[in-house]
This record gives structure tokens, sequence and C-alpha cells, in this order.
């Protein structure tokens, strides 16, 4: 297909292939991406890891032995030294690297396990991005970036008290927060972290391109139409940016930030547009 982009909007979860999707946002910063060559790398970790597995094993055990590999033979880690460095998002470079976020070691680890019948799953917990084991007495659940470490309750709640305003979190607003996240989640949170990232470093083109793809993606993200009219209008896009900015209104029109966005609008009206 010339654009596999245009199938995900409208597909089910269960058909958004996680490893070949993430290695799609990767191409749009790099064209020339031998994504079949990455598959048949990750073909190639699944094939050593299923010589090491006994199909006797438990799923903990087995998990053991999955973070064993990834994380002392192959040696992933988080990067500690520029965690905001866009390559730790981009899974070309955290394969090459071996460094990454939490999200995308996540991916590699998910990926690794779910080729392998183990049911890991993705958790987009408040500040780092973490995997689940659900088991018949309950759940695991691992930190990627800290080389697969268990986190028992009481760490995941200190973890969640220092990004909600809440200190009051009981058992049940804990297993809301452990929930599995679902492909098109993961996907769109690796995108939402490089947009911050570019938009941190005013790099309009490639933030732009980051909301242009999260809208591919869901289209019902008020929020993503707000942000890419202002990278349109930082971009001098002046047409794109109101067709964007309008709509956000059109859908939020009581948001806290309506009438700044509706000033912007009142600046661009003035401005002449930019020929594309």
């Amino acid at each position: 297909m010339d654009n596999p982009w245009l199938e995900l909007g409208n597909a089910k979860d269960e058909d958004i292939p996680l490893f070949s999707t993430a290695l799609l946002i990767a191409k749009d910063e790099y064209p020339d991406l031998d994504r079949v060559g990455y598959e048949t790398r990750l073909h190639e970790y699944t094939r050593s890891l299923r010589n090491l597995l006994r199909d006797t094993d438990s799923a903990p055990a087995q998990l053991r032995c999955l973070n064993q590999f990834v994380f002392g033979e192959l040696g992933f880690s988080g990067d500690n030294q520029d965690y905001y460095d866009p390559r730790n998002s981009y899974l070309n470079d955290v394969l090459d690297r071996r460094l990454g976020n939490p999200i995308s070691l996540a991916v590699v680890q998910i990926e690794l396990a779910q080729r392998l019948g183990v049911p890991l799953e993705g958790v987009s917990f408040p500040g780092h991005f973490l995997v689940r084991l659900p088991l018949d007495e309950g759940i695991v659940v691992l930190d990627p970036f800290q080389k697969g470490r268990s986190l028992d309750a009481a760490e995941l709640r200190r973890r969640a008290r220092t990004h909600l305003d809440t200190h009051e979190i009981d058992d049940q607003y804990l297993a809301r927060m452990l929930e599995p996240a679902s492909h098109r989640a993961i996907l769109a949170r690796i995108l939402r972290n490089l947009k911050a990232v570019y938009a941190e470093r005013e790099q309009w083109d490639k933030a732009l391109r980051c909301s242009d793809r999260l809208l591919t993606l869901d289209a019902h993200q008020p929020t993503e139409y707000r942000d890419r009219g202002n990278y349109y209008r930082a971009l001098g896009h002046l047409r794109a940016a109101r067709e964007d900015l309008r709509r956000y209104l059109a859908l939020m029109p009581q948001a806290e930030d309506a009438d700044t966005v509706s000033l912007a609008l009142s600046e661009l009206g003035t401005r002449l547009p930019r020929l594309n």
C-alpha cells in the first residue's frame, strides 16, 4: 500500500500492529528506513528467546527469562543521560543504540513477549510508561526503563502522586491507572512525546508532523486541532491554521483557552496568507 497511514484511523485496535506502526512513525524521520530489516532483527531475537524458554515454565518465569535476554544479554537500557533525545522514541534508533525511553523499551518488550505467547501489556501510567503481566492472582507491574524491575503497590502510589493533584489513591483508583493500554493509545503516546520534544525545541515542522499523525490515528482529539493550528501559524501557513483553530473552537466552545484561541484567529484574519 502506498500510504499505510490511511487505514489506521478506521482500523480496529487489534488490527493495528504495534511494532510495525512504531517503525512507521520512525520512517517519517528516516525516509530510507529499512522496516523489513528491523522486523527481521526482532524475528531473530524471538528465535533466540524461543530456544531459551520452556513451554512448561510459568508466565512469570518466562518473563524473567525475556527480561534477562533483553536487558542483560542484549543490553537494552533507559537513556538516563539525555532522556528527551528524540532518538529514544524512534524504534530504529532504539534497536540500533539499545537505548530508549520507557515506552519505546516497552514496545520491544511487549512485542517479543506476545510473539512468544507471554501476555505482556502496556500501561499508560502517569509519568513513566509501564508494562503489566496479568496472572490468576492479580497482576505483576514492571518498569522497562529500569530493566524490567517489578513495582509494588506502595511504589506505584508514590509515583502516581508526583503527577496527580490528589494524595488519595485507593485500590480502585490504582487499578484504573493500571488498566492495559490499547495499541492506538501506545502509539499516540509515542507521538505526543515526540511532539512535546519538537515543540520545546521550536522545530515546528516536526511538531506539526506528529500532530498530523495523531489526528490520523484518532480524529476525535480537539486539542490536537488547536496544537496543529498553532504549528501551522508558526510556520506561516495561515489558511490551514485558521481552519484548525476554528475547528477546535467549534468542538470546544467552553474551553479555558477559548478566548486566547479566538484572539489568535482574529490576528490571523489581518495577516496575508502565505502561498504553500
